[in-house]
Order: C-alpha cells, then structure tokens, then sequence
C-alpha cells in the first residue's frame, strides 16, 4: 500500500460509489491503495488531486446529500411506493404522454413501465418494474458454442441453419427445453476478425458470421450463375481450427454478391431505420477504409455525431446500405431459430448470452462513447485462481451518465438482445451492482470495485425481460457477494451451479455435496466455457495444458490436488448408485455425471456437446491469448454426428425425464 485512506477521500469515495476497501475470495478484508482510489475517481470527472480540489469536491457532495435533491433516475417495484424528495409533490408523465398528479410519494400499483417525473423544474426518470419474474419451469437443455457446431451445409464455422436443425432435432427427438448459446454479438467486419464472443465489436446487433449462405431468401431468389458464384466461395475447415478471417472474407464476398443481385437495396436510407442501426453500419464502413481501431481514425471522425461522420455516410452510402441489409438478413434467421424452437417444442426456446462488455475499438466504444468509461477496463481482484487479479479489456458503463440519462443505452441494449430471445443469460451478473475498473496503465491487482444502482439495473432488466416474456439466467460464479444471489432469486431468476463447485463451504475441506441439495433457483451444469470439459477433468487435462504453458507454479501440486478432486467425483456418482465401481470406464463415468446433473434440484439442468464426445480440451483457457486456440476449437464430431453418436442418446435418457 503508498498509505492511508483519510476520512474525507473515504466520504468522497462512498458518495461516488467507489470502494476503498473490499471482502477478497476468501472474505478477508483488503484496503484499496489510495493513489488507486483518486485516480478512478477523476475517471469519474471527480477531481481530488488537491487539497482545494477534494474541499470543492467534498462541499459538492454533501450539499447534494442535504439538498434532497431528485435523482436522475428513480426505480421502485409495483409492490413498492418511494417517497418524494423535496416539497413532495409533482407530476408523473407516462409512456402515453398521460399526466398524474402525485403527492408525498409515488405510489405501489403503478403499471410497469418508464416514466417522466416532474418536480418544479427538476425531471427524473422513473422505473417500474414487476416485483419478480414468472416461475420458470423444470427443464434441461443445451449449452452450446454455435461457432463449434459444422455440418455438411456450413461454411467453416457453426451457423442459424445447423442451430435450426439442432433445435428441432433435440426438442423433437429428446424433448429438450432450451438451448443456451454463446454470445452472437456483431463483430468489427474487418480482419483480424476477434474470436471471442466475450470482446464483440457490438453487444445490440448480431454476427454475420453466424449466418447461413444458402438459406437467405436472396440466394434463393438469384439466377443459377450467381448461385455458382456463391457456392464456389465455400470455405473448408483445414484441421482443426476454426478461421475467423477465412470464414468471414467468404461470407462477405458471398453477402456482396448476393446484395448486388437484389439491385443493392438500402436500408439505412429508409426513414424508418433505427438510428442505432444506421450508425452501426456507419461504423462498419469506416473500418472497412480506415480501420478496425476507431481511435486511429482522423479525429473528425471519432464521434458519431460530427458533421464529418454525416458527411462520410453520405459518400459510403453503399456499403453502409450493404453492412444495414447484413444485419437484416441476421436478425431474420435468427428470428427463424426462435420459431423453430416453439415449433419443436422447446417451453423455454432459445437463450442468448449477453457478455459484461465490448471491444474498447468497436461499433458500440464509437456510438456510446459518451456512457462508457473508455479509459479504463473491467476485470477481477486478485483470487486463487488469478493471482495477479484479470483485466478484461472492456471498458464499463459510467454508473453517474446511466443515472442522469434513465439508463436508456443499457435498457436498449437489452430489448435489443431479446427481440429474437427467449431468455438471457448475464455473463459476470454482479456487474450489475459492482465494477472492478483498473484505470490505464495499472495492472489488474491496482484497481477497485465501483458499484451500480443494483435497484435500477434490476429493474431495467426485470422489465425489458418481463415485456418479451423472457427467462433470466445470472452467472454469479467466482468471488459474488451474497445478496447478489439473493436479489435474483427474489426476482425468479436463475443463479449458476456448477458441478466442480457445488460444495458445503461450512463443513470442513468443503465436500461435494449431493444434486438434492443444490440450489432449486439455479442452472445445473457440469462446466463452463472457462473450464475443463468432464473428459479434461478426468484425465487432468487442465493440468497439463497450464502446466506446459507455463501458468502454473507448482505443477505437481496442481496435479495431485486434480487427482484428489477426480476421486472425490467419483465416489460421489458412486455414493449416489449411478456408477458401479470407481474403476468404471471413462465414457460410464460421463453418463453418470450426466444422470447426476438430471437429478439435481435446480429448475434447468444444462448439458454441453464437448462434455458428451469426450472433447478434453476446454473452449477457453483464461490468462491465455494466442498460447491457446481459445474460441476456435469446433466439436470433433459433425451435426451428423452428433445426432446419432451413442455417447448423446446415453447421455440424454437421464435428462429427458427430468421430475417435473
């Protein structure tokens, strides 16, 4: 530490939400660095480098406390009033324009929905929200890496028509209720095309990766000699690499030229256009002349709304007219998956996958620049697992501009990702009530936790998600704080249990613990994205590979201790009758770990291809980049496969029947 917190820094902090101390992993306490805490609030426009400077500061801040003055943004339940600051009476404006007088509070029984509060002079933003979403039911489903998936009719990489196969294959066949899809967030349509899903150029529009060539109308309306064209673009999987840039410089040429044998239509142009969109494609223009880093672009430039950047629309007005009709032709396939699932009789449908943040160089750092903190990037403290603390890349929300603008970027974020969703998983859910923000040119360990308006985030979510009839997972793994568990399943939605974590933590050496005590407000899974798959945990295979990358410091620590946690697996599938012996075969030991997921209390028991097929290595490896292929690892078995391959039918008839 570079010393000591005083009082007044201390008050400082806690009125602009910014932590000078915090519980670690392990629930000691730990003090933030001082010098840490000023920089991250003059990210905050807070200056305190002076002791002029803090007084100004500390004065603002207090007579704000005292004042009673109307917060820019206000969220309440309907089962809930709020009382009114000030001389307590107004008027509250809603989405019809209709006017009530309100006096001494806003009352319970308001409909759910977004107001305008007028106070004197002074306007707030107002948040209803439905106390608790409706209760989801007893299923199972998929977790699936679509860009994984391939089949005969692919181009090089898992799309919407091998999803749309898969959906009425497993909710047909295995009566499956969901599937659960990485993030399909736009990508920046330049090379080196980003491969993880988790750092998208874009979280409101979708990948044209994901597309399927052949299944757009235009391909069917165009002559045989384009349709020849196209086909000759079809690109193969060389190995067993997934490549982005490849795959996307085929099905771009593909895109153009079946954009051109529509007679290049434009959708930007239209007047009816969302703005979001044409600005979307805007940005994708420019990156196509001057580069996928919008920092690096003349400075006129930079923002959105300069008269150059209307002016260069206007001279790219094709290709913003071709990057607008791409995302149409997404959001049309997509909207197709989601039908296929409700006609194969999926009760839950499809579930998309919001990541905690986007590119610091992408579409939307350019179009929301001015409700992003973009200096700095949002990671994780210090922990067992990540020594040094992580930092993501990502840059966060400001949680001051979201309160004084009704939270209007984050909720059209969401009603953006759920116009073709069923349900939305929360990547890093208690982001919704804290940040860790490492400012630049710190490592991930020199940072602090800045908190959210949790009240409002919530609302704005239980909201959008209640208006499009939608679930709610959270993933709150790791280092979450207590109530953020708490706040989603008082709501209905649904936490993360995993099986290598699913322990008693107040018994001593932290046991496994059978499926019929985890929790019943949860999504039952055996791994995730960042960990091993059930062949990698069993054969160590997460050792070996960290170990040879030189990412573990006591190797045979690690391995010993994966033997260990191996055994104590088993003689719980064997405790609970679902395997003979613990000598059993590997692929005897998997079914198994299937059957105990089947059993378990959660209302949504999620299964994953890779587990089933005995891929051992894991999609994506934390603290690597390019020592490991992270997110360009497709199944080893093809959709074709995978349908047939008995390994899956063992595994899924102790699913299927699921207890309602």
């Amino acid at each position: 530490m570079n010393g000591t917190i005083d009082d007044d820094l201390t008050e400082l902090a806690a009125a602009h939400g910014v932590a000078t101390t915090y519980r670690d992993g392990d629930r000691r306490p730990v003090t933030v660095d001082p010098e840490v805490v000023i920089r991250v609030l003059g990210l905050l426009d807070v200056d305190v480098r002076t002791p002029q400077a803090r007084r100004a500061a500390l004065e603002a801040a207090r007579e704000r406390a005292t004042a009673g003055t109307l917060p820019g943004t206000i969220a309440l339940r309907t089962d809930r009033s709020y009382p009114l600051p000030g001389p307590g009476a107004g008027v509250l404006v809603d989405e019809s324009g209709a006017r009530r007088d309100v006096a001494g509070e806003l009352p319970a029984g308001l409909d759910p929905g977004y107001y305008r509060l007028e106070v004197g002079d002074a306007q707030s933003t107002v948040i209803v929200a439905p106390a608790a979403l409706p209760d989801p039911p007893r299923a199972w489903g998929w977790m699936l890496q679509l860009y994984a998936l391939h089949s005969r009719g692919s181009w090089g990489i898992g799309d919407l028509g091998d999803l749309r196969v898969f959906v009425d294959w497993t909710g047909r066949e295995h009566g499956a209720g969901t599937v659960l899809l990485n993030p399909l967030h736009a990508i920046t349509p330049v090379p080196p095309v980003q491969p993880s899903p988790y750092t998208p150029s874009s979280r409101r529009f979708a990948t044209p990766l994901a597309l399927r060539i052949t299944d757009l109308e235009a391909y069917a309306r165009a002559d045989a000699a384009t349709r020849a064209e196209v086909g000759a673009l079809r690109p193969e999987t060389v190995g067993d690499r997934i490549a982005h840039d490849r795959v996307w410089a085929a099905k771009r040429s593909a895109l153009e030229l079946l954009w051109r044998a529509e007679g290049r239509p434009d959708p930007a142009a239209d007047p009816d256009t969302d703005n979001d969109l044409r600005d979307f494609a805007t940005f994708s223009a420019l990156a196509e002349r001057y580069g996928g880093r919008w920092s690096r672009w003349p400075a006129e430039l930079r923002h959105p709304a300069s008269d150059a950047v209307a002016a260069a629309r206007r001279e790219l007005a094709p290709r913003v007219a071709f990057h607008a009709w791409v995302q149409q032709q997404v959001d049309r396939q997509l909207a197709g998956v989601r039908e296929a699932a409700r006609a194969a009789g999926m009760p839950l449908g499809v579930i998309h996958d919001l990541a905690v943040g986007c590119d610091p160089e992408g579409a939307d750092a350019w179009a929301l620049q001015d409700v992003l903190a973009l200096d700095v990037t949002v990671g994780a403290p210090p922990d067992a697992f990540n020594q040094r603390g992580q930092a993501w890349g990502l840059p966060p929300w400001r949680p001051d501009v979201l309160a004084a603008t009704g939270y209007a970027a984050y909720r059209d974020l969401l009603r953006a990702l759920l116009r073709n969703a069923d349900g939305l998983r929360i990547d890093h859910v208690a982001g919704l009530f804290r940040l860790w923000w490492v400012p630049p040119g710190e490592s991930a360990d020199r940072g602090t936790y800045v908190h959210y308006d949790a009240d409002a985030m919530l609302a704005v979510l239980t909201l959008e998600a209640s208006h499009a009839g939608a679930l709610v997972i959270g993933e709150d793994l790791g280092t979450v704080e207590p109530e953020v568990t708490a706040a989603l399943a008082e709501r209905n939605m649904l936490g993360s249990t995993v099986l290598w974590f699913a322990r008693d933590r107040d018994a001593e050496g932290e046991p496994l613990v059978a499926p019929s005590k985890w929790p019943e407000q949860a999504v039952a899974t055996i791994s995730t994205h960042d960990l091993p798959t059930a062949s990698g945990f069993l054969r160590g295979e997460h050792v070996r590979t960290r170990g040879d990358l030189g990412l573990l410091d006591d190797v045979a620590a690690e391995r010993e201790q994966a033997a260990a946690e191996r055994e104590e697996l088993v003689a719980l599938l064997v405790a609970e009758g679902l395997l003979g012996s613990p000598d059993a075969p590997e692929q005897e030991i998997v079914v198994a770990m299937h059957a105990l997921l089947g059993r378990s209390r959660c209302r949504l028991a999620l299964v994953s291809p890779y587990d089933l097929v005995g891929e051992t290595r894991q999609p994506n490896l934390p603290g690597t980049i390019d020592e490991y292929p992270n997110w360009r690892l497709p199944l080893p078995l093809s959709l074709e496969e995978l349908r047939t391959d008995p390994r899956v039918i063992a595994a899924v008839e102790h699913l299927r029947h699921r207890r309602p």
